[in-house]
Formats: C-alpha cells, structure tokens, sequence
C-alpha cells in the first residue's frame, strides 16, 4: 500500500541520515552533539510509522532539536506534552554518549516543556481537532537532526557552526531533505523559521521542482515577534501564501 510505502521509505531515510551525521566531527565551541535519531530512534521510527503514510500536501521543515524538545523525545518539535497526549506516542529514551550536565535527557520525564513546540503543535491541534485530520495533508520534519551543545550548556544552532563542518552537515541534510520531498511529493514546503526556509528553498531551486516554498514566524520565545500571538501570526501567514483557507 502507498502509504505503508512512504512510511518505510521516510525509515531508511531517516536511518540513513543518522549514519552520515554520525560520522562528522565538531571542535570547540561545540563540546556536545546529541542524535536523537540514535538515542530516541523507538519514538522517531513510531511518529514516520504512524504518521508518515501516504503523499502530503504541505511539509513543515523545522532547524533542528530543540534541547527540552526533539532532543528528548525523538519527534520534530518535539514538547513533551504534545507527542505524549495530541500525537500518543511514548516510548523508551536512551541516552546519548557523553551527556552534557546541564542538558541531561530525560525522555518523557523531562520537566522542561518546548515552548516552540508547544506552540507549534498546539496550533495545529486547536486547528485540525486530530492528529489524523492533521497528517492526512500535513507532515513536519526537521532540516537537521543534530542538537548543539556549547560548554557553558548553551545550545548552538547549526547556521553557527564553523564554516567547514557547517558545509559537511548541509551537504548530508541536503540530500536527506531531496530525498524526503521525493517520497511525500508536497505541494508546499514551508519552512518554520528564516534558516530552513532558505534551506528548503535552495533545495527547490536547485532541483526545479514544481514545489512551493513559503515561510512562517518561528514560534521560539526568544523572538519578541513570536511572543505576541505566534498561532495568529502564523495562521495569517499560511492564508495569506494560500496554504490554508479561513
């Protein structure tokens, strides 16, 4: 079945992703590299397993994991509450080699909760109702599946890595991001923030797809933008490129 099919392609994918990230290496400032496509696999291959079936109308391209959010729970934006009661998905978290003290993982007894993911998907269940009304049209996926981590704890973002290693990690999550357009074959790919818009859109452009692109407000508090109204703001701005209807 197509579905079945997209599912186990968007698998091998990912599988295939976390064996190239793997391989790289990264210098100071950058002391930790979480993976959560290792250490919370179980809860990633369930949401592509669930989730992942069938082609999707729009795709909604994220940076990378957040570090109370993917980072914990294996799933693009990952906030605990949300995976745990909107999507129902809960599973066995690992632990990655070498844990940074102040970014320990916890899984689902993690006690931060993501507020960009908390948004995120909050929008689209007050939206959609379900998870099934969502995913029937929608999928979301991250650029990269790295998380960053600096020796002060400070989380690091990939558009902040060194100039080398950052051209190295595109390259892996270019061809990832090729390769998941090819198996869900999306109208729109939106992407959730200026970094992974400019990503999705190199990637169009570059494979002249007949593909979409579009941006929304990326939901992290630490934009003043996105602490006044984010669902608002963004839902105007998916009517606004015609991606959604009122």
């Amino acid at each position: 079945m197509a579905g079945t099919t997209t599912s186990r392609d968007l698998i091998a994918a990912a599988r295939d992703l976390a064996v190239c990230v793997d391989a790289l290496k990264f210098r100071p400032p950058v002391t930790h590299v979480y993976n959560p496509l290792d250490h919370a696999w179980p809860a990633h291959e369930l949401y592509l397993r669930r989730f992942g079936g069938g082609k999707k109308r729009v795709v909604f391209l994220g940076m990378n994991p957040g570090p109370f959010g993917m980072a914990q729970t294996g799933i693009p934006f990952g906030e605990i509450a949300a995976v745990r009661d909107w999507l129902k998905i809960s599973a066995k978290i690992g632990k990655p080699a070498g844990e940074h003290a102040k970014r320990l993982i916890r899984g689902f007894d993690c006690p931060r909760s993501e507020v960009s993911g908390r948004r995120l998907w909050g929008l689209f269940a007050e939206r959609f109702g379900t998870p099934g009304r969502f995913f029937e049209g929608h999928f979301v996926v991250n650029y990269c599946p790295l998380a960053f981590c600096e020796n002060s704890g400070c989380n690091r973002t990939p558009d902040k890595l060194r100039p080398a290693e950052k051209k190295s990690l595109l390259k892996i999550c270019d061809a990832h991001l090729r390769r998941v357009l090819e198996i869900l074959e999306p109208e729109w790919l939106i992407g959730v923030g200026d970094f992974a818009a400019k990503r999705g859109q190199a990637i169009v452009q570059e494979t002249g797809k007949n593909l979409r692109t579009g941006q929304i407000l990326h939901p992290s508090p630490a934009s003043p933008a996105a602490n006044r109204g984010w669902a608002a703001k963004a839902t105007e701005q998916l009517i606004g490129l015609r991606v959604w209807s009122r």
